[in-house]
């Protein structure tokens, strides 16, 4: 089975990428923001991350950057929104730190299994 470690400060946001994730038959373990997400990887047995990248305390790029200092084979997707400036933006800067993948917000269920799929194969 594999574990999926969902860094993301929308509770709404993480709830429902948790029971996409879920329903195809992955653990998730969820953290509301990059340093707590540092601390599960850290701690824990973690296949894949996906991490947002707008976030309190420690935000997206940053938690690439220390996700990739500690392993730099675990599959990381960056997803985003966008906030004040253009997702695309932060999604091609965490494409360049290391994020194996990467979604721009909102993105549909089979976008979001078929860019796990890819990142378990590698």
């Amino acid at each position: 089975m594999t574990t999926i470690l969902l860094i993301d400060d929308d509770p709404l946001v993480a709830f429902t990428v948790e029971r996409m994730l879920q329903g195809a038959g992955h653990t998730i373990v969820r953290a509301t923001d990059g340093e707590k997400g540092i601390k599960i990887l850290k701690d824990g047995k973690v296949d894949l991350v996906i991490t947002d990248i707008i976030m309190p305390v420690k935000e997206g790029i940053e938690t690439i950057r220390e996700i990739r200092e500690h392993d730099a084979k675990i599959p990381v997707i960056a997803v985003s929104g966008g906030g004040h400036g253009s997702g695309g933006n932060y999604l091609r800067m965490a494409q360049a730190l290391g994020a194996t993948e990467v979604l721009a917000k909102p993105f549909e269920q089979d976008e979001l299994l078929a860019a796990v799929n890819r990142c378990l194969k590698k």
